[in-house]
């Protein structure tokens, strides 16, 4: 972990939030790689659960909703991990982080676990009271389900269906750690899938096959991940069924995301609390019935973490040791770099013509400074797949040399055809 946080920090993908003022725990901010591979991470998820589908649509509701919303769910209620305190130090634990029966931090006596609610409290308007108390979404799943019935009427979408959101959560996280495992600031992809009942258990099915596939298919190692089902005395008081997809993180195997079968709970509690009727109406066997749901609920800053360790590699290059990360050219933050021998003209403005061109299609960057080996390692370091070598040469030929970063395998082309030879690469169709 430690050579991701290191490489986040040096290379620009993650910094600690106002650090400048002393980091609040538990808070993050994404660099400018970062922001460009976090945004590469939510557009694969969306094109898969969204684009590349005709039974989801997407919303994007708001982060401050009617604080009988959260009623409604449980979360004013329920929603609270058991934490110990240590009588000596202060610190606070959560039971299963530690192993033992004393503080983990300086061996001192902690006291019985006690229950603290982990949501966000503000006021809306000018007065602070109680009847001004509103709450940060801890979960982005409740604002569909609110807007279950406007979707339906606008879209009129017929069972199965779904509606997914990404965005921003928030949890008054006692125990933070692991970079951005555990934050209290955090963005996630979720869907919620609407079924008829008798049918979710073959849905369910669907769905922890095609998430898992997800991962694979962007390139994460199939040793790393594993399903790990739920047992009885696990489930939410409101679940059926669920599982995590689990990754091998440095501390071991932890949740990635979670598949649940939620039954018909959160419909029919929205149902009672708002008085509106949620049910479906089946225009073909002439039922009313209140659907079930299943959901895919996945972690942003998880998922980047992950494909950040998974794609990380060191290996022996000459004397030396190359970094690579190897991540999917889908989610590398720039697709290609242009590096031109020379900073003069005229292959500067040559190299700046490719660049200009290439930046209408991608995200790529252009990198002069220092030899031309020290420019491709840190392009490695990166994760930039290809790097276009523009040389003396290519002011008569019109020829540049693409390298390919995992291999290095290098390919001389026209410099017409770099679009052409970059595209079925970088949507990783082929090499």
């Amino acid at each position: 972990m430690d050579k991701i946080i290191n490489l986040s920090r040096r290379r620009g993908f993650v910094f600690q939030s106002s650090e400048i003022y002393g980091a609040p725990g538990g808070c993050w901010d994404y660099g400018p790689l970062g922001v460009l591979l976090k945004n590469n991470v939510k557009q694969a998820w969306w094109q898969s659960m969204v684009q590349e589908r005709d039974d989801v649509v997407g919303v994007d509701a708001s982060i401050l909703m009617n604080p009988k919303v959260w009623e409604a769910s449980g979360h004013v209620g329920g929603f609270s991990d058991p934490m110990q305190d240590c009588l000596s130090c202060k610190m606070r634990w959560r039971p299963g982080d530690f192993e033992g029966a004393v503080c983990p931090s300086c061996g001192g006596k902690l006291t019985e676990p006690r229950q603290f609610n982990l949501m966000f409290k503000t006021f809306m308007g000018p007065v602070e009271d109680s009847a001004a108390v509103v709450y940060l979404r801890p979960e982005t799943a409740q604002g569909i389900f609110v807007n279950f019935e406007n979707v339906l009427n606008t879209t009129r979408k017929k069972l199965p269906f779904g509606i997914a959101q990404m965005g921003k959560s928030f949890r008054n996280e006692i125990t933070t750690g692991n970079f951005i495992f555990r934050s209290r600031e955090f963005e996630q992809m979720e869907l919620e899938y609407f079924v008829k009942p008798g049918t979710d258990e073959e849905w369910h099915a669907h769905w922890l096959k095609a998430r898992l596939e997800w991962y694979t298919n962007l390139g994460m190692k199939k040793e790393n991940l594993q399903m790990r089902a739920h047992c009885k005395d696990e489930l939410a008081h409101y679940a059926k069924a669920c599982s995590d997809i689990q990754y091998l993180f440095p501390m071991g195997w932890s949740e990635l995301e979670g598949i649940a079968n939620r039954q018909d709970f959160d419909l029919k509690q929205h149902s009672q609390y708002s008085g509106k009727n949620l049910e479906y109406f089946d225009e073909e066997t002439k039922e009313h019935f209140t659907p079930y749901v299943i959901e895919p609920s996945a972690g942003v800053d998880r998922s980047v973490l992950a494909f950040l360790l998974d794609a990380y590699t060191e290996e022996p290059d000459k004397d030396e040791t190359r970094t690579v990360l190897k991540l999917h050219p889908r989610l590398a933050p720039y697709k290609a770099a242009v590096l031109p021998l020379s900073k003069k003209e005229p292959l500067a403005n040559l190299s700046k013509e490719i660049y200009a061109s290439l930046r209408k299609a991608w995200m790529v960057t252009y990198d002069e400074a220092q030899s031309i080996g020290r420019r491709y390692r840190r392009q490695d370091e990166i994760g930039t797949p290809y790097c276009i070598t523009v040389d003396f040469d290519s002011l008569n030929d019109r020829m540049v040399t693409v390298r390919e970063r995992d291999s290095m395998k290098q390919d001389r082309i026209p410099i017409e055809e770099i679009k052409a030879y970059l595209f079925p690469r970088l949507k990783g169709e082929g090499k």
